[in-house]
């Protein structure tokens, strides 16, 4: 049987690096997209190579320039022979309040956030279309889809937004066999939050969390790849939020005042 072909973008490390993980030991062929750091990108690949006797490809992608992203998509399916999984993992993090932000730092997250995944995930469902044999999608937003923070103007917009794309399309590709998802973690203990590699989430105490602490990378990973598993075929459209429970405890700060007059 044909291993299926998954190409995961920010794989180089936190949550893309262990969703390859996770999608190499269910055998996909691999395309482990990454923005600067090369080096990781290769490391991994010989990793999972080594472990799982998975092909494992890199592709260097920058997703300031949309465009130009999507052209790399598509020369990297056509070398690997396809693609049926697209996990849109990669972003960027940005606070600024609405009224200082600037128009180019705006447009940075966009492109980032929502222009690429976008033209990226175009690209791949019209090759999944043209193959015949279904596909996922799978885009990373943030619990940040459905609640804002204060100073995160752009970054909100993006995932929101990334979200209702992935609601529109998973409408529009079902009857091709693709489904479309989002996964929404809450605060998660990787580099571009500052946690180091290899410092476990259960060492970071965070209370306002109901389970008390972040999300490990693995468990968003391990959420990612039952989305792009056959058993996740009548799931489609959702966003699937992996917070600890944070998204619920927007009343708590208030509780304490019920009452009073």
């Amino acid at each position: 049987m044909t291993p299926p072909i998954s190409l995961i973008t920010g794989a180089s490390s936190g949550i893309g690096a262990d969703t390859a993980r996770a999608l190499a030991a269910l055998g996909h062929r691999l395309i482990l997209g990454y923005g600067r750091n090369e080096a990781a990108a290769k490391e991994l690949a010989a990793e999972l190579s080594a472990n799982h006797a998975t092909a494992a490809d890199v592709l260097a992608l920058d997703l300031a320039d949309p465009t130009a992203a999507a052209a790399s998509l598509l020369r990297a399916a056509a070398a690997a022979g396809g693609i049926d999984v697209l996990v849109n993992n990669a972003g960027i993090n940005r606070r600024s309040a609405a009224v200082d932000e600037n128009h180019a730092h705006w447009e940075h997250v966009l492109a980032i956030n929502l222009t690429s995944p976008f033209l990226l995930a175009q690209a791949a469902a019209r090759l999944m279309i043209a193959q015949g044999r279904g596909g996922r999608i799978i885009n990373v937003t943030s619990v940040h889809e459905h609640i804002p923070i204060t100073g995160g103007s752009a970054y909100c917009v993006a995932k929101s937004g990334l979200g209702m794309l992935t609601k529109v399309m998973a409408m529009e590709l079902a009857s091709h066999g693709i489904t479309v998802n989002s996964v929404a973690p809450g605060e998660t203990a990787t580099p571009m939050n500052g946690v180091p590699d290899g410092v476990d989430a259960t060492a970071i105490s965070r209370p306002a969390i109901p389970t008390g602490r972040p999300g490990r990378p693995q468990e968003v990973a391990a959420l990612i790849a039952h989305l792009a598993s056959p058993q996740a075929q009548y799931i489609t459209g959702a966003s699937v939020v992996i917070d600890g429970g944070l998204a619920l405890m927007a009343a708590e700060a208030n509780a304490a005042f019920a009452g009073q007059i």
